[in-house]
């Protein structure tokens, strides 16, 4: 006799909504930082990347709008808080070379600054400024990769400002050394030999 009850919560269970349909490995599953490598850069790229997004203010949806809907169920609440969410930073990752071991940019990092020099006078950019973080590899001595790091975001730096006008007040050469790699697990990645421009607000 407990067969009829057993199907008839399977069938809640089913039609209902309440089945878990994404699984907790999809959920979690986070893309990988977008690194923009010499030759590939664009002004386009640059500026939609660079340009702040405000966050979303807090508002009220509905249920429904929410997903608070359920096949067969309805929600009673007729609306439900949504909170803010922080606004990510606007910022792009760069792939700059360098002479090994030198601060020295090389040709094709000056043409890809080319680039970003035309960006960051922008009409759309022009009323920021911007951080330069240089990022070494982990290998070597972490005193030494802070070092290197941070001449490179200077050369970055001073090649922007003496090329394209950039003013030398918008701009920020910070060094982060070893410390932020993006592929920890691949410490010659050259991913992880980056330099990244980071707006500031």
């Amino acid at each position: 006799m407990a067969q009829p009850k057993l199907l008839a919560l399977l069938y809640v269970i089913t039609f209902c909504g309440f089945w878990p349909t994404t699984s907790s490995a999809q959920a979690t599953k986070v893309a990988s930082p977008v690194v923009l490598k010499e030759g590939k850069i664009t002004e386009d790229d640059l500026i939609r990347a660079l340009t702040p997004t405000e966050a979303p203010s807090a508002a009220t949806v509905s249920d429904e709008e929410a997903g608070g809907k359920t096949r067969g169920i309805r929600l009673s609440n007729p609306a439900t808080p949504v909170a803010s969410a922080p606004a990510k930073p606007a910022k792009a990752n760069l792939l700059i070379t360098f002479v090994t071991n030198s601060v020295e940019l090389t040709g094709r990092a000056k043409q890809a600054l080319d680039v970003v020099g035309k960006s960051l006078g922008s009409e759309r950019l022009t009323a920021f400024k911007f951080s330069i973080e240089g990022h070494a590899d982990p290998r070597g001595k972490s005193e030494e990769n802070l070092r290197l790091s941070q001449g490179r975001a200077e050369s970055v730096r001073s090649y922007l400002v003496s090329a394209h006008k950039i003013g030398a007040d918008r701009l920020t050469a910070v060094g982060k050394g070893d410390k932020e790699p993006l592929y920890p697990s691949k410490p010659s990645a050259e991913e992880n030999r980056r330099v990244t421009f980071v707006t500031n607000q």
